[in-house]
């Protein structure tokens, strides 16, 4: 049980003073997406009396210190799912990189595979109980917390409250420091004539009733906003961003054909501008929870008609998709794909969707392909791959031979494209 703290503020330190409790050679946690923690990770980075510490964390916003040449002696971050910011330092070897399912990666802080010394988090302000809540990101935070020796806190004034499991009493956090900055926005990204394709082929398979799961970017954002006619839909994802929001607006989103968590949101994290934070903020509809519970596939699968939307760098003409790396160099991670690719094809009446442009680099490579490139991580295998969709058409690859396999997904390759593919095909039944 927790206790007002009316004196909290007070009891804050500098951002020096905070990290000052970690020690050398320990595993510390840091919190990621919209609540990266910055004033914490730029402080430890300034410490010059620590060495051998390993950074565990999801997508980081922000700057990552910790990997420039000058740190990384002292310093070792350990990609759970590598953004943007963090590639460059993965690929060149001063990061590493760690393939897993996000269902799995609370059970390694859980469980102890990862003992936790300290975990980094950006917390709301304590409410008249006592309690902050961990805001936009719960994923894997929530295990962290729980099982870390030391919490190290960034209180922001501007931390959405958020429903769910998201709890964390003041009691638990060791040292503080107090903000009140904006968070990270994610602003949607502008439709180009190929997406506007997709996302029109995806919508038409969204049916009125079902639950969705959906990630960031261009191509369901553009789903999104194609979806406002549909009636009682259900949102169970692992992450939602702004267009989320407008189709809540329409009516078009009630979740009352939801089996579990009926009549609620739910998400890990959130990924969106001011907006997207405004809605989640005290609003009972919406409940965060761990991914290890959001994106559990036999949870999912309760639900019915669950239509999840995830994308893919590369699909082979038997249907494995690439969707971490090209060739060799980590672009993204596993993530939460394989637990909704799953989830959705066992739910009733639902559609596991990959969805991506036909080619890259203007048109000149085909990312449907006679074989991935050498290196390249198979994230959905051909036995769990479903609905392949490029602004070409959409082919359903269940149950079809290899084969016919090939033929569908030439069919929906760009036909400048085509003509090698059917060499190849052709090719490797030859032997």
């Amino acid at each position: 049980m927790s206790t007002p703290v009316p004196d909290w503020r007070r009891r804050a330190v500098d951002a020096d003073t905070a990290v000052g409790l970690v020690r050398s050679g320990g595993n510390v946690f840091l919190q990621g997406a919209a609540a990266t923690p910055t004033p914490l990770i730029e402080a430890l980075a300034r410490r010059g009396d620590v060495e051998g510490i390993r950074l565990y964390h999801l997508h980081l916003q922000g700057p990552v210190p910790f990997v420039e040449p000058a740190l990384v002696a002292r310093f070792r971050c350990v990609s759970l799912f590598t953004g943007a910011n963090m590639r460059a330092a993965v690929n060149d070897g001063r990061a590493d990189h760690v393939p897993i399912f996000l269902s799995e990666v609370p059970a390694l802080f859980a469980d102890g595979q990862v003992p936790l010394d300290a975990a980094f988090v950006q917390i709301s302000p304590p409410d008249r109980h006592g309690f902050c809540s961990l805001g936009t990101s719960v994923d894997t935070a929530r295990a962290a917390v729980d099982h870390a020796r030391l919490v190290i806190a960034e209180i922001n004034d501007r931390m959405p409250r958020t429903h769910g499991n998201t709890l964390v009493p003041f009691a638990r956090i060791d040292r503080f420091v107090h903000t009140d900055r904006p968070l990270y926005e994610t602003p949607p990204e502008d439709e180009t004539p190929v997406v506007t394709r997709i996302a029109e082929q995806v919508a038409a398979l969204v049916r009125d009733g079902a639950t969705l799961q959906m990630g960031i970017g261009a191509i369901p954002d553009a789903v999104l906003s194609r979806l406002g006619d549909r009636r009682d839909l259900g949102v169970h994802s692992e992450m939602f961003s702004d267009r989320l929001v407008d189709l809540v607006a329409t009516g078009a989103v009630t979740n009352r054909r939801k089996k579990i968590f009926h009549g609620r949101i739910v998400t890990s994290f959130v990924a969106g501008t001011r907006r997207t934070f405004d809605f989640v903020d005290d609003n009972p509809l919406v409940e965060f929870h761990p991914c290890d519970r959001t994106n559990d596939p036999m949870a999912i699968q309760q639900n019915p008609g669950v239509t999840a939307i995830n994308s893919a760098l590369e699909v082979d003409l038997s249907g494995q998709v690439c969707a971490d790396s090209i060739g060799h160099r980590i672009v993204s991670g596993i993530g939460g794909q394989l637990d909704f690719m799953r989830g959705a094809a066992r739910s009733p009446g639902g559609a596991a969707i990959i969805a991506l442009p036909s080619t890259a680099k203007n048109g000149t490579l085909s990312r449907i392909v006679a074989t991935l490139a050498a290196g390249a991580g198979v994230v959905t295998s051909r036995g769990h791959v479903h609905w392949v969709v490029t602004e070409h058409g959409a082919v359903n690859l269940h149950g079809i031979s290899l084969r016919e396999r090939a033929e569908r997904l030439i069919g929906v390759a760009h036909p400048d494209h085509r003509a090698e593919l059917r060499r190849a095909a052709a090719a490797a039944r030859t032997g």
